[in-house]
């Protein structure tokens, strides 16, 4: 009984071994309170299981001495007795119960909505990022001129790059109202209240060509936008870019990606 506690033990050993192995290399470098915790999690449980596997076997011991197997003049009777006593020892319930332990402790642990923005992001500190069709609802200029609305489903991942990355909103314009409206309806939204973005990096030009420069000029490690033309005219200057529609574009260099909206690029729809 003693042998198949310490190969129960060893089998979870192994368990555990491959599924921290798993778990640090899909971590972030920086590993959060979260991530400290779960492994902590992970030690308890191990611990935890060995008892279980350890305590049943001092009563089994004393149950064997007591009861030693009868004598018999048949050699049926003792093979009968042996095969009995080979199955008294495999006790299936314990091994589910077990196993159960095991699946319980070692569910995965879900990352945060940040550890996912980072991921993504491949831990790129500086992104430059279109409002049009990408952050507002409003698709073109002249929308803008009538009003402007933030995009209620993008606010979370938004206010989550604005926690580690130096961010930059840019849009083309055709007047200064339409400067007013965004900046209003930007901050209604709370995107300034974290502290991460401010006013003076949203940015207004007048030309597509204008926010080119822009982007050119910043050297974002990042660039989210929804026009194809400016995508595939940053693409040999830009490490990463993000292209925003619901059509892939036709042969995109291998540092584009394309996604229907921002968040879903981050799984978070």
């Amino acid at each position: 009984m003693a042998d198949n506690s310490k190969d129960d033990l060893l089998q979870l050993i192994k368990r555990v071994g491959a599924f921290l192995s798993h778990k640090f290399s899909n971590f972030p470098r920086d590993m959060d309170s979260r991530s400290v915790g779960a492994i902590a999690g992970l030690t308890l449980a191990l611990v935890f299981t060995w008892r279980l596997l350890r305590v049943p076997s001092e009563p089994q011991r004393r149950q064997s001495k007591r009861q030693a197997p009868p004598a018999s003049s048949s050699g049926v009777s003792t093979a009968e007795t042996v095969n009995a006593s080979s199955l008294g020892a495999i006790k299936p319930a314990d091994d589910s119960r077990n196993q159960n332990v095991i699946d319980e402790f070692f569910q995965p642990v879900k990352p945060t909505l940040g550890q996912i923005v980072r991921q993504r992001l491949s831990e790129g500190r500086k992104v430059t990022c279109r409002l049009l069709g990408v952050v507002l609802e409003e698709s073109t200029p002249e929308e803008l001129q009538k009003q402007a609305t933030v995009r209620s489903s993008v606010l979370e991942v938004l206010l989550e790059i604005t926690k580690f990355c130096d961010l930059y909103l840019m849009e083309r314009v055709l007047d200064d109202e339409s400067e007013k409206k965004v900046l209003v309806a930007l901050e209604d939204a709370g995107v300034f209240t974290s502290g991460g973005l401010v006013k003076d990096k949203v940015l207004f030009c007048g030309t597509e060509n204008g926010r080119t420069s822009f982007v050119r000029q910043l050297e974002p490690d990042w660039h989210i936008d929804s026009n194809p033309e400016i995508t595939t005219q940053l693409a040999r200057f830009i490490k990463y870019q993000l292209h925003i529609s619901s059509v892939k574009l036709e042969r995109p260099a291998s540092n584009v990606f394309t996604a229907p909206s921002l968040e879903q690029f981050f799984g978070c729809v």
